[in-house]
């Protein structure tokens, strides 16, 4: 189990932050994402592994006028 913005959400394992931001419909040029409190790169977004009782807050930036 992760948790995601605060909610909880099953996955199946092994995982990256990439693959999993991939599932969710995310795009990863336009987000920010943080792993139990540290902020993750974007270039090591391919090789941070998720793990059981992960927190993870993504936030998306989205243009607009």
């Amino acid at each position: 189990m992760l948790i995601v913005n605060g909610k909880e959400m099953q996955y199946s394992g092994p995982c990256t932050v990439l693959e999993l931001l991939g599932r969710l419909g995310y795009r990863p040029d336009r987000t920010a994402v943080e792993k139990n409190g540290e902020i993750i790169p974007r270039a090591e977004l391919a090789g941070t592994e998720l793990a059981d009782n992960d927190k993870l807050e993504i936030v998306s930036f989205v243009g607009g006028g």
